[in-house]
């Protein structure tokens, strides 16, 4: 079965089945909010307990070239993807045209997924790889806004929502500042919401590597946020 781009802006073909993936892109675009992450975080727990269930099927399947199981991981995994993507720094049409290159590669290489339960951290270490290639094919290009870090309960006592959300904007720059491993295992972690088993495979390190680069990346975070309020200020 041949997986490939139809000559239609936006639609991608799983052997017989289209999918219109444009319209996934903006449908996540618009649900990536601030309160849609604070509230989603029962329905995303649903998600993940479902594809427990469902996730050694899918492989299977997957490797016997099922349409059905392509267009099910393109729907369980585009919007984690497309926002690992946004979240990593590329602008919506970057993110738009890694995502659809990182299940074309997940899809190329499933025979290569020995074990179904590494699933979830298999297809982050994909798009990983693919957001790799291309900042080396386009080095000096820009760093789009990091969106989708999770903020508390507004119900908290003593939560000031201006005050609050000033230093939400200047965490979102001082992770734009960061080397693009410590930005990474930050969105790995914190807004993609991995443990650090997870995380660890999807980034192919050791989980104590993983926790080292993680606790670098914090302490870098806390140097870079004066100069990122500085910089606000100027």
């Amino acid at each position: 079965m041949i997986l490939q781009e139809n000559q239609t802006p936006g639609i991608l073909f799983f052997g017989g089945t289209e999918l219109k993936l444009e319209q996934k892109a903006e449908l996540t675009e618009q649900q990536a909010g601030f309160a849609h992450l604070i509230s989603g975080q029962q329905e995303l727990g649903e998600k993940e307990e479902c594809l427990e269930k469902r996730r050694d099927s899918l492989v299977v399947r997957l490797r016997t070239g099922s349409h059905a199981a392509a267009a099910e991981l393109v729907e369980i995994y585009y919007e984690r993807i497309y926002l690992f993507f946004r979240r990593l720094g590329h602008s919506r049409q970057e993110s738009y045209d890694l995502t659809q290159e990182s299940f074309l590669a997940a899809w190329q290489h499933i025979g290569r997924l020995r074990d179904a339960k590494c699933l979830d951290g298999w297809m982050y270490r994909i798009a990983g790889n693919v957001s790799k290639m291309y900042w080396r094919r386009h080095k000096g290009r820009g760093i789009s806004s990091v969106e989708g870090i999770d903020v508390p309960d507004k119900s908290e006592a003593g939560f000031d929502k201006a005050e609050h959300y000033e230093q939400l904007g200047l965490l979102k720059i001082a992770v734009t500042q960061l080397p693009r491993k410590q930005r990474q295992v930050i969105v790995l972690h914190y807004m993609q919401q991995l443990s650090i088993a997870e995380a660890a495979e999807a980034t192919g390190v050791r989980e104590g590597t993983f926790k080292s680069r993680l606790n670098r990346a914090l302490e870098a975070l806390r140097r870079r946020l004066p100069e990122s309020r500085e910089a606000e200020q100027l």
